[in-house]
């Protein structure tokens, strides 16, 4: 005898709800009392109490129990059905007509399995989920689909045709075509377990709703159909995908035929080269030629991918030409896309084709009107160097690669970023020109770079040709640059070596402590500081610790209390070694005790500030 709605008990005590009972629920035990309280807010008004109760419908049915959660919560979530003459089912209403719970509700019953008994009785959770499946807003569909994948994948082998199969058909020919949609994300995940014989009746009803009256499913049949190529036997491939991905890739609808580019890749994995020429080569020139701008923008930045699915041979013989169209496509997001694509499609075709193909659409690109496509270019194009930058191509990377770096640093629009990370020898001489541009954040973004260009020259390179120049940003008028300089030596440090660094910089900056210009003085201190912490205890303790101390006797008080904050600095490294801890009593405590009774009360701050905290 079915339980009554009114008597429902939770592990043997009676828990009233709403949408069972009437009255209030007695006082009993915490626990029981949330749950009864969670059952109450799945029909709250308040759509944040129904939303908190659906995510937690494992407490709810773990309450119930396998059978009362079957026989009772899940027919509840199900909703009610809308009868209308002269059809038995048309269709169901929710439980719920706000998509944030519906969204929660469609993910939660994917997770009930067990709560329902396991995979013998997962189908209960079935139906439900068929009505999410087929409401308007497209997230709630898709995890509600996601859901169903989840449960196909654990229903036992006589359950598919039982129970899922009809539920498979019943959505792909629904009046809507929210369900017919919902329908196509289905189909991989019953075929991978269907028999021959239901998957012979599966292709069909894929290939109907592939040439469904509504683009919107057909658009959900191409993304579905993706999937399907890796899951279907060669045979099928042939016979069934490809004419269907034939037709959709010509479909009157542009929204249509650009969700094929992705089909394409995945069938040109699957054919051997002779077919991927005779079958989907077409295909392909058709696409990236299409008169829809948002299909060529998906076949350009998908490039790369399709050039290597469909094998270096037939991309070297039929891409190039489509390629450098879209490089000058007339639409700036296609140009965007394909810029992107560069590097990649470079390292695939001959030198040549580089320099007579895409160099000169590069340095098209560089002042292209559309800032977007300029940003593409310049945050990719640094994967040209290493490939036209060697040999003896150095005429057309100074007639190419030289002004596209130009431009990209002084490029007004912020996210056209600079791409040198590789840049080659060949590229020397607009370094030191940009060093040198009058606008300083030119010369700063310069700066930023020479720990780059470092790693790539070798040390004995840099110090003949860059070295000189580091050092002269040291005694530049604006302050950022001064600053930037003293990181790119600690930067350098960290490149070369410590060593390196007490040989080749430290002397030079060494130079600077006499300098009649005080900000050059103070420079020095900066620079000594930063870099003390990329040279070992015993290197600050020789190079470093005896200059500072000298120059808290300078005149000028901004220079004194720099060493009093170049010191608070210098404490916790002299303190890492056993050798050179003793220092801060013998000459760091001395000094700062005399800077704290400096006649400037700044020095006498920082002095002060030092010696509380560390000494």
């Amino acid at each position: 005898m079915p339980l009554n709605p009114t008597d429902m008990d939770i592990d043997t005590t009676a828990v009233p709800a709403t949408e069972f009972m009437d009255e209030d629920p007695p006082a009993l035990n915490e626990g029981i009392n949330n749950v009864a309280a969670l059952i109450d807010e799945l029909k709250h008004e308040d759509v944040t109490y129904r939303l908190n109760s659906i995510k937690k419908l494992d407490i709810i049915a773990n309450a119930l129990g396998v059978e009362r959660t079957r026989n009772e919560l899940v027919p509840f979530l199900q909703g009610k059905k809308e009868k209308r003459k002269k059809k038995v089912y048309v269709k169901v209403q929710s439980i719920d007509d706000e998509d944030d719970v519906l969204l929660a509700l469609a993910e939660e019953l994917g997770k009930l399995v067990d709560a329902v008994g396991g995979t013998e009785y997962a189908h209960y959770l079935l139906p439900p989920l068929e009505n999410i499946a087929a409401v308007e807003e497209a997230s709630v569909r898709d995890k509600a689909v996601t859901s169903l994948c989840h449960i196909v994948e654990v229903l036992p082998e006589d359950h598919l045709e039982k129970y899922f199969v009809p539920l498979l058909k019943r959505l792909s020919v629904g009046d809507w075509f929210t369900s017919r949609t919902s329908a196509t994300g289905l189909y991989v995940a019953i075929y991978k377990r269907a028999s021959g014989t239901l998957q012979a009746e599966l292709k069909t009803l894929f290939t109907q709703l592939a040439e469904d009256v509504s683009p919107m499913v057909r658009r959900a049949a191409a993304k579905a159909l993706v999937n399907l190529v890796s899951e279907v036997s060669a045979e099928d491939v042939l016979v069934t995908v490809i004419p269907l991905f034939q037709k959709l890739a010509q479909d009157d609808q542009d929204s249509v035929r650009l969700l094929t580019v992705e089909v394409l890749v995945a069938l040109a994995n699957r054919l051997s080269k002779e077919q991927t020429k005779e079958l989907l080569l077409p295909a392909f020139t058709s696409l990236s030629n299409d008169k829809g701008w948002r299909v060529r923008y998906m076949v350009a930045s998908k490039y790369v991918e399709l050039a290597d699915s469909f094998g270096q041979e037939i991309a070297r013989e039929n891409f190039t030409t489509a390629f450098v169209n879209m490089l000058k496509d007339t639409e700036g997001e296609v140009r965007t896309a394909a810029a992107s694509q560069i590097p990649g499609y470079a390292k695939l075709v001959d030198k040549s084709v580089i320099l007579q193909d895409l160099l000169p659409c590069v340095k098209l690109l560089v002042t292209d009107e559309n800032q977007h496509a300029r940003a593409a270019l310049a945050k990719d194009i640094s994967g040209l160097a290493p490939i036209i930058g060697q040999d003896a191509v150095v005429d057309s990377t100074m007639e190419y690669l030289l002004p596209l770096f130009l431009q990209q640093l002084t490029d007004e629009f912020p996210d056209v970023p600079i791409g040198i990370e590789r840049v080659s020898q060949a590229l020397l001489p607009a370094i030191v020109e940009l060093s040198e541009d009058k606008q300083w954040r030119i010369r700063l973004a310069i700066i930023e770079y020479i720990p780059l260009l470092a790693k790539q020259f070798g040390s004995k390179f840099f110090e003949e040709k860059l070295l000189e120049l580091c050092m002269s940003w040291l005694r530049d008028l604006v302050f950022s640059i001064r600053e930037a300089a003293t990181v790119n030596l600690m930067k350098l440090t960290e490149v070369f070596g410590a060593d390196w660094a007490k040989t080749a910089i430290i002397p030079e900056v060494m130079k600077m402590t006499t300098d009649e210009n005080y900000l050059h003085r103070m420079t020095t201190i900066f620079a000594l500081t930063t870099m003390a912490e990329a040279l070992t205890p015993i290197m600050v303790k020789e190079s470093i610790l005896p200059t500072i101390t000298e120059m808290s006797k300078d005149p000028i008080p901004n220079i004194r209390f720099n060493v009093a904050k170049s010191l608070e600095t210098l404490i916790p490294l002299l303190k890492k070694d056993p050798s050179t801890v003793e220092l801060v009593n013998s000459s760091v405590k001395p000094t700062l005790e005399k800077l704290s009774s400096d006649q400037d009360v700044d020095v006498q701050f920082f002095a002060t500030r030092a010696l509380e905290s560390n000494v």
